[in-house]
């Protein structure tokens, strides 16, 4: 007999606002302890160092979660040439260091432009890429070092936005890439590129999938809603279970059809896409879950959401 889960029934998405210092799964643990949620998880790691755009899927929503994995991303980032950290950002020791003083922003800006489009990364030892099983950045915290394969990831947008000259200039950078796109990788090949080293030295995610900045929530706005005993307006915080599937489109079906659905059996719906995973709805717009296009033109369900809760 299957263990119950501890906690109340809580579904939907919280886009969390991340604080610097806290891993991606210590503010997972935080949200779920104050939303007492008997199932969380969240969407791909964010560095402790990193702050902003985490999303939380809650209950029925961790169904959904790899859509949040494979989805682009965007970042405002600063970057500080002359200093190579053994770990890439700030929180890592220095190891090298420079005068960087002469390297001027056009010369920072024309390196930028060698980043952008498809390019070939080594993923950062202190990354949370598995190696037989294991982080990579567990590993680097012993000093160990294996080799990593090049990954090819997209840059669609790396834009200079500022830059303060010194001994140490800081470079603020604006980023959207696709998913498994290193930040720190990108100021460590800069560095390389102006041969005076760099590293990152501030990381904010501001977008993730469909979710962005402006739909953040803190741990500190959930902790004072939880010490009034505010449970109705935290849980009014949470993004509906499909919002993470957006860029799905949406099929509709009937309530005949949506009962074969919840029976695992694919259905026919007139004027539904011709292939592709696809969202699915009753037609009283209760959502239902994720479907593929069968060769035949039927739906077929492939995730679906319990069916005693929305």
């Amino acid at each position: 007999m299957a263990r119950r889960r501890k906690g109340r029934p809580v579904d939907g998405i919280l886009v969390l606002d991340k604080p610097r210092g806290m891993s991606s799964n210590q503010a997972l643990q935080v949200a779920k302890r104050l939303y007492g949620a008997a199932k969380a998880g969240h969407t791909g790691s964010l560095d402790p160092l990193a702050t902003g755009v985490l999303p939380l899927c809650f209950g029925e929503a961790t169904k959904f979660s790899r859509f949040l994995l494979d989805a682009d991303k965007a970042y405002t980032s600063t970057f500080v040439l002359g200093q190579v950290t053994a770990s890439g950002d700030a929180e890592g020791e220095v190891i090298e260091e420079c005068d960087a003083s002469a390297v001027t922003a056009e010369q920072v800006a024309a390196a930028l432009a060698g980043f952008r489009g498809e390019i070939e990364q080594v993923p950062s030892m202190y990354s949370a890429l598995k190696h037989n099983g294991q982080p990579l950045y567990k590993l680097a915290r012993k000093g160990q070092e294996v080799e990593r394969k090049a990954r090819r990831v997209t840059v669609y947008e790396l834009e200079l936005e500022a830059y303060r000259g010194g001994l140490h200039p800081e470079v603020d950078v604006r980023i959207r890439c696709s998913k498994g796109t290193y930040v720190r990788s990108i100021a460590e090949d800069l560095g390389k590129a102006l041969a005076c080293g760099a590293h990152v030295g501030a990381l904010r995610r501001t977008q993730a999938g469909p979710f962005d900045a402006a739909m953040q929530v803190s741990l500190a706005t959930l902790e004072a809603l939880k010490e009034n005993d505010a449970q109705a307006e935290m849980d009014a915080l949470l993004e509906p279970l499909d919002s993470a599937l957006g860029e799905l489109p949406l099929v509709r079906v009937s309530e005949a059809g949506g009962f074969y659905i919840r029976q695992g059996q694919p259905v026919l719906v007139p004027n539904s896409p011709c292939e592709g995973m696809v969202r699915m709805g009753l037609e009283n717009g209760e959502f239902l879950g994720v479907g593929e296009i069968l060769d035949d033109g039927r739906v077929a369900p492939r995730r679906l959401i319990a069916g005693s809760r929305q």
